[in-house]
């Protein structure tokens, strides 16, 4: 056992608790704007274009955020940075609810997605040294929290739009929330990082190898889930021709085992390792889309959505399980590298899906995403893990 690990044994389940309810709030505060995006966007007059150029704001926000998140969590430690930025985010989140015109929402959402990316990069960190302390994998169990959160939060959206809440009153309830649960969970948080201290901590710092190729697996992970985020109601819609009442079936059904997924894919990368764990996702990915792309009806398309929940599910928590082991760089610079390279494929992903969808069909462009499957598979064998 480490050092790290000798020191903190004794409380590991309070850490394990404490770190998890991060996941849960950082979930909850933006799950929450999502359900109440279509209230926004008729409070504020918005058709689709204007609402696709305000929507844009947020991860623009995000890569902004990316170059700066792992230098500042290395400095300040990620207890300060988590606890400080999922305190500004449900703030921010208020001002969401109060925005009047279109262009204060923009600049709301940019610093949303400022503050969204700081606590995603702390609260990571925070979870490497829960891993650190028991020595195996957890990390996927952590996001697990993060997608139950998301669960929560639209049925509470639908709760407060069925009995007439306004967002900024919604709004100010999960506000209430998230600051006293963070007061009553921050004694219970790690005070320090695994590898604080263990390499210098510059702004700019190029990543080695492995890192880059982990950045790689992300990236194409990041592609199927932004697509299937995106795309699968439409999917369901043109190709497969679903009932109205089915069309968002495959969304459903995906988001359903991706959860699940998580809650299990630490139990799978213990018994039989993490490169198998990512081959095997990566092939229950391209299987479950290709079967969605030959068989266009709807319970061979279900099904295959089904493999591709389960598939994509415990790839971005097991890499940044690894990342965050580096030998070369501190574990928020790491992660931080990681996900700058992955969260391009999440920006640009749906989009590309699109122009291949106008150039030649659906269908083709799912292919593609299938495809991107099958590389996180080939990557994975050529990642050297410890």
């Amino acid at each position: 056992m480490t050092d790290f690990a000798l020191r903190f044994s004794d409380s590991r389940r309070s850490y394990r608790v404490a770190v998890g309810v991060l996941f849960f709030l950082q979930g909850l505060c933006f799950a929450s704007w999502a359900s109440r995006i279509p209230s926004i966007q008729q409070a504020l007059g918005l058709n689709e274009s204007e609402l696709g150029l305000v929507l844009f704001a947020l991860p623009v926000g995000s890569m902004f955020s990316l170059p700066f998140a792992g230098y500042i969590v290395s400095k300040l430690g990620s207890r300060t940075v988590a606890t400080t930025a999922l305190a500004i985010y449900s703030l921010i989140l208020l001002m969401l609810g109060a925005a009047a015109t279109k262009w204060q929402l923009i600049g709301v959402l940019l610093l949303f997605g400022v503050a969204g990316n700081l606590s995603n990069i702390s609260i990571n960190t925070q979870a490497v040294g829960v891993e650190a302390i028991y020595q195996r994998t957890v990390m996927a169990s952590f996001h697990g929290m993060w997608s139950v959160a998301g669960f929560t939060a639209a049925a509470v959206g639908s709760y407060m739009i069925g009995n007439g809440v306004l967002p900024y009153e919604h709004f100010f309830i999960i506000l209430g929330i998230i600051l006293l649960t963070l007061a009553l969970t921050y004694r219970y948080t790690l005070k320090e990082d695994v590898n604080a201290g263990a390499t210098s901590q510059k702004l700019f710092v190029k990543p080695d190898q492995a890192l880059l190729k982990l950045g790689l697996i992300t990236f194409c992970s990041m592609i199927c889930e932004g697509a299937m985020f995106d795309w699968s109601g439409i999917y369901f819609q043109k190709v497969v021709q679903a009932e109205k009442a089915w069309i968002g079936a495959g969304y459903t059904i995906f988001m359903c085992t991706m959860a699940t997924g998580r809650f299990i894919a630490d139990w799978f990368s213990t018994r039989f390792g993490l490169r198998r764990t990512l081959q095997v996702s990566g092939m229950l990915t391209a299987t479950g889309l290709i079967i969605s792309v030959v068989f266009p009806t709807l319970l061979p398309a279900m099904a295959g959505f089904f493999l591709v929940g389960f598939g994509v599910s415990s790839i971005v928590p097991l890499v940044y399980s690894a990342a965050g082991r580096s030998k070369t760089m501190t574990a928020g610079m790491a992660l931080a590298a990681v996900s700058s390279i992955g969260f391009l494929g999440f920006l640009f992903g749906p989009p590309l899906i699109g122009v291949l969808a106008g150039l030649s069909s659906l269908r083709l462009s799912f292919t593609f995403i299938a495809l991107m499957g099958l590389c996180i598979t080939l990557i994975a064998t050529k990642v050297k893990f410890d």
